[in-house]
């Protein structure tokens, strides 16, 4: 009876362990970004490319730190079917956001998230930089808070890119 039941523990236990390991990525929330010029682009629009979505703020030092960063992978990365949202936080003063999308000529889109509506469907996104990393089927597949590797998120892009 013991070894029944130990036979049981470790099966229980293997199963558990595997479902953390190859669980399948979250999908990303069905949400609506609306850009600075009054633009909307769904999620639904972007399956098909790897996608940024980066949780930031005027106020952020680290944000403002990482912008140049975020603006080069996206050069680079962009013509192979990449894409980057930078979403500004719900506080953040839109006349701020627009000032400094057009003084630092971001070349990605800027969204609003004017109602907290999706740092919220993000898993309540409050703190800044707060970034996803999206396959091309639309799956969450790194979360990145605060400072983070740059080598390893071009490396994870790369990979990403390169998937089918």
């Amino acid at each position: 009876m013991k070894k029944i039941a130990l036979a049981l523990a470790v099966a229980v236990i293997a199963g558990i362990g595997a479902w953390f390991v190859w669980r399948p990525a979250p999908a990303a929330p069905q949400v609506v970004f609306t850009l600075l010029d009054g633009k909307q682009v769904a999620m639904q629009d972007l399956k098909g490319k790897v996608v940024l979505v980066k949780f930031w703020a005027t106020s952020c030092v680290t944000c403002i730190k990482q912008m140049p960063d975020t603006i080069s992978a996206y050069n680079s990365y962009a013509p192979k079917g990449y894409e980057a949202i930078g979403v500004a936080m719900q506080y953040d003063p839109p006349n701020y956001v627009l000032n400094y999308a057009q003084t630092r000529q971001l070349p990605f889109p800027v969204a609003l998230d004017s109602k907290g509506e999706i740092a919220r469907a993000f898993g309540d996104v409050r703190l800044t930089p707060t970034a996803f990393l999206i396959d091309k089927q639309g799956r969450i597949i790194k979360r990145y808070l605060g400072e983070y590797d740059v080598a390893e998120f071009h490396a994870t892009v790369e990979k990403a890119l390169a998937a089918g």
